[in-house]
């Protein structure tokens, strides 16, 4: 009797002790301001839960859909569709702490920019494997960066540029993995020289508070009450952990001095609370994710799944790399969220779901090694 075939366990169980960490930490990190915003401790860490729960549910029904059904033209098209309609309804709707990024529903809220990065990896998958021997050429190159220009151009108007170039940056390996001739990259490079400086001096430099963050990256001490009080806060809380931490629940930083605790800057509490042995280890599971995705997309049994499920994964270990970077004053401050850690409930489910797809493609792949070894 054959054995059932298994997902990736390394993956699932680097996932979950991701997943269950992250519970634990927006626990400790949301209470106190949860009790001060909603008049009740547990207000966030519950609704965490709550996604969490909706994200592993997906997760397992994704895992069992084939998932070469994303690429039939009708659903990848659709989905394009729809990720690109609801980022641009949102300008349509009533602002969120001053921006447009969030669709509000009744008892919920979601940001189309977190699907968007679903909806492009499938479409360059699709894309990509049709167009296989044939990347460098104009009709292959010209709809990708049409398609990748509209949706950072909708996500960059939602004034959220670290979202946008992590999509893009996404992009640019999938098509170099895909075989995106030199040249073509030697020509990006110099286009990029004029137009780069042009979107830095609308988009940084026009733009006050991404200005600012600039500004404060270079130097947060010259004002460290006011622009620079965030990063130093965090510098603050991650130094102090040592190498064992004060302590889960012990953190002080939390206590209203470091903004976002509980969403952009979990990973500092993390260090503070868990010390250099909790960052590690959050490192150390990001390090075991991309290991285990990239030997996913080198096992799938197709080019389209070995192209999606490089997508996902460099999608969940931009973001990962990013907000650890800007957590530890690497680069400048993006207001990018940590998979699978930080509260946010769109993130979150988005996230399981990119892991649900990945699980599918790996049990693929084994099955179609055993048929090659039979």
């Amino acid at each position: 009797m054959p054995r059932t075939l298994k997902p990736d366990h390394t993956l699932f169980f680097t996932t979950l002790a991701l997943v269950v960490l992250g519970v634990a930490m927006v626990f400790s990190a949301s209470t106190v301001i949860a009790q001060d915003r909603t008049g009740d401790a547990n207000t966030f860490w519950i609704r965490q839960v709550m996604a969490g729960a909706l994200g592993m549910a997906i997760l397992f029904l994704i895992m069992k859909l084939d998932y070469h059904v994303y690429k039939r033209p009708a659903v990848v098209f659709t989905l394009l569709a729809v990720v690109i309609g609801l980022c641009a309804v949102v300008f349509f709707l009533p602002s969120v702490r001053n921006t447009h990024r969030w669709i509000q529903l009744p008892g919920m809220s979601f940001q189309p920019s977190e699907l968007a990065k679903l909806g492009l990896v499938a479409f360059l998958a699709y894309f990509l494997e049709n167009r296989r021997g044939r990347i460098n050429e104009l009709q292959t190159l010209i709809p990708v960066g049409v398609i990748v220009a509209v949706l950072g151009g909708l996500i960059v108007l939602q004034r959220d540029l670290g979202t946008a170039l992590a999509i893009m940056a996404t992009a640019a390996i999938l098509l170099y993995v895909a075989g995106l001739n030199t040249k073509w990259i030697g020509i990006a490079t110099l286009a990029a020289l004029p137009l780069g400086y042009i979107a830095f001096y609308f988009l940084v430099f026009l733009e006050p508070y991404r200005w600012d963050r600039i500004l404060v990256f270079w130097n947060p001490e010259a004002d460290p009450r006011g622009k620079g009080f965030q990063i130093l806060q965090s510098l603050i809380a991650v130094g102090t952990g040592g190498f064992q931490g004060l302590g889960y629940m012990e953190g002080k930083q939390k206590l209203f001095y470091l903004p976002d605790a509980h969403t952009d800057f979990i990973f500092a509490v993390v260090g503070e609370e868990l010390g250099l042995i909790g960052t590690f280890f959050v490192l150390a599971m990001f390090g075991v994710f991309l290991w285990r995705g990239l030997r996913v997309s080198s096992r799938a049994p197709d080019l389209f799944g070995s192209y999606l499920a490089l997508g996902l994964t460099v999608t969940v270990c931009i973001q990962a790399f990013l907000n650890m970077s800007v957590v530890l004053g690497i680069v400048p401050n993006k207001g990018m969220p940590l998979p699978f850690l930080s509260y946010g409930g769109t993130s979150f489910v988005v996230m399981l779901t990119a892991v649900g797809i990945l699980l599918n493609v790996s049990q693929q792949g084994e099955a179609a090694g055993r048929s090659l070894g039979e």
